[in-house]
């Protein structure tokens, strides 16, 4: 079984001041895979970047980028300079399987 614990449930923003986003995971399988999406107002949801293997930094879109933690079971996503316009939900995911739905998903608002 697989879970994710966000740690914020709503994170103030300023204007080109960093943000971070903390996730935590559980998992019994072997291989993990963990995701970050976002939902803007008035959107669907969309990927926002994910951890496969290899290199635990991860990039994503919009300047946002993630590392993978094993030894302390986390993927917190982070922006250097965060705007105006990163104001959406964000959503932390760990799967068992490659598939990009993953099969646990938390609320974190993130509100400027």
């Amino acid at each position: 079984a697989q879970s994710v614990t966000q740690l914020d449930s709503q994170v103030p923003v300023f204007e080109e001041a960093p943000v971070l986003l903390r996730c935590n995971y559980s998992s019994s399988s072997v291989s993990v895979y963990l995701f970050w999406y976002v939902q803007y107002p008035n959107q669907g949801l969309q990927l926002l970047l994910k951890y496969l293997s290899g290199p635990t930094l991860v990039k994503g879109i919009n300047g946002f980028k993630a590392e993978f933690k094993k030894s302390e079971t986390s993927f917190h996503l982070r922006k250097p300079s965060a705007h105006i316009s990163d104001t959406a939900e964000y959503f932390c995911a760990v799967s068992d399987t490659v598939l990009e739905t993953a099969e646990e998903l938390n609320t974190n608002l993130l509100r400027c």
